[in-house]
């Protein structure tokens, strides 16, 4: 009797992904929608199955057990003709074999703390972009042992954009931008497998309308990012008028002269953001001239530990790293209000203060309201400038160049970015403008332009004139 085949790999990522040896213990499979991502991890898990029997342990994780579906629907198209049988209840596949493979949600770092006591052979994540920040996900790397010495493996589906974008091009996609190369980390080794539209043969062949229909839902960057994965245009980003060719600058000295100022957004569990600030007086500098009031951002601290994971510092540690960086002459500091709350002691900004760091509350309007400049709104304008942009940063502001480009909207409220992603340096953006607003000038109405003398204006003048003679 014929081996029934239920599903193989399309030559390219998907043969990768099944042929990647079994030293690569962490696979981001990555890019373009449509790329045959998820048809893969459930190829794969059924294959590894396959391959080494009953010690194989398997789960399937999204944010929320709806996302489940499309996945679930389609693993029963691949495992029930291989007489596989799936638990509705519990959710669960067990294979001839004895093998198993489960599917569940994960949303919280508090969440992960619950499945420390499992053990799996491989853990699959799909839409990785959704989990603002890695800890949740991260945490169940430690669930992966074997007592049988089959080989344990983490495996990541993911599209451009998402809360999570910036972390998760930070540790796949930023250290080899084309794919295929082996990133080794404390005895780890990940790799990244980028993904087309033009990979998955099947879908093209099946629904050839799919490009037309994408190219036909978007702009040409986000269609871009569709189709080809790329990882540098963001679905949806809060700030689509960023431009790192005109934002981002080389480093050059500024002047004394000018003044200098910090913002500050306080974190813990999360990180916080310092960052050091010059208003420029429109001279010329290093062969350049910005704009007279232009905010350049010098500096920056960066409180992490990983992507969107705090230093867990003291304030009194963060102060005292604060004075440690500048020697300069500060004007004035602004930062998050929150640390000015009294809650049975010393309030933050006092604790602070005591090391020598002085602040004043930010502004902190994020949304305007009955025609009043919000503090994202402030931020934006000075992007966009009038001949130039009004902001611009050194680029070894390299935390705030790698998370403001990717902060998606908030899909409840999209006049707001979405606080679930990593916006800590956002905010301290948000702070420093807030404290030196700026606004276009005006253009003069029609009516209030002069207009040039008619031919009967000059011959009334020339009579004039004549008469004085």
């Amino acid at each position: 009797m014929a081996r029934t085949i239920a599903w193989q790999p399309q030559q390219g990522p998907q043969h990768q992904l099944i042929t990647c040896p079994n030293s690569i213990d962490e696979r981001f499979y990555g890019g373009s929608r449509g790329g045959g991502k998820s048809d893969a991890m459930a190829g794969h898990a059924g294959l590894k199955s396959a391959k080494y029997g009953s010690g194989v342990r398997a789960v399937f994780f999204r944010r929320e057990y709806p996302q489940l579906d499309a996945i679930i629907d389609r693993s029963k198209e691949i495992y029930g003709s291989i007489g596989a049988t799936y638990a509705e209840q519990r959710k669960q596949w067990t294979f001839p074999n004895g093998s198993t493979l489960r599917f569940r949600s994960l949303d919280t770092d508090a969440r992960a703390e619950a499945y420390q006591g499992h053990s799996y052979t491989d853990v699959y994540f799909e839409e990785l972009t959704n989990y603002p920040n890695p800890a949740p996900v991260m945490k169940m790397k430690a669930t992966l042992r074997s007592a049988e010495g089959i080989p344990c493996h983490f495996h990541a589906t993911g599209n451009p954009g998402g809360p999570g974008h910036g972390w998760v091009k930070q540790r796949y996609i930023d250290p080899a931008p084309q794919g295929w190369k082996i990133i080794e980390e404390k005895g780890s080794k990940r790799i990244f497998i980028p993904a087309k539209l033009s990979d998955n043969k099947l879908l093209m062949e099946n629904d050839p309308q799919y490009v037309d229909r994408l190219k036909q839902t978007g702009s040409p960057e986000l269609v871009r990012a569709w189709l080809e994965g790329d990882w540098d245009v963001v679905e949806g980003a809060f700030f689509e008028c960023w431009r790192p060719d005109k934002h981002v600058i080389e480093p050059f000295a500024i002047p004394d002269y000018w003044m200098k100022f910090r913002a500050f957004d306080w974190g813990s569990v999360s990180p916080f953001s310092v960052g050091w600030w010059a208003v420029s007086d429109g001279s010329e500098v290093d062969g350049r001239v910005y704009p007279r009031g232009a905010l350049i951002r010098y500096r920056e601290w960066y409180g992490a530990k990983e992507a969107n994971v705090g230093l867990k510092l003291t304030n009194e540690a963060i102060a005292r790293g604060i004075k440690q960086r500048e020697s300069e002459n500060i004007v004035y500091g602004v930062a998050d209000p929150s640390i000015f709350i009294v809650q049975g002691g010393p309030s933050i900004a006092e604790q602070m203060a005591k090391e020598g760091v002085l602040w004043r509350k930010a502004d902190n309007r994020r949304v305007g309201k009955l025609g009043a400049m919000s503090g994202w709104a402030e931020m934006r304008s000075r992007m966009i400038g009038e001949d130039k942009p009004m902001i611009y940063c050194f680029n070894t502001c390299v935390d705030s160049i790698r998370t403001i480009p990717s902060l998606p909207h908030d899909p409840q409220r999209p006049e707001d970015l979405d606080t679930h992603s990593e916006d800590h340096a956002a905010d301290e953006w948000r702070y420093a403008c807030m404290s030196r607003p700026w606004a276009k000038k005006a253009k003069p109405k029609p009516e209030d332009i002069a207009k040039g003398p008619t031919f009967n204006d000059m011959l009334k003048y020339t009579e004039q004139v004549r008469g004085t003679l």
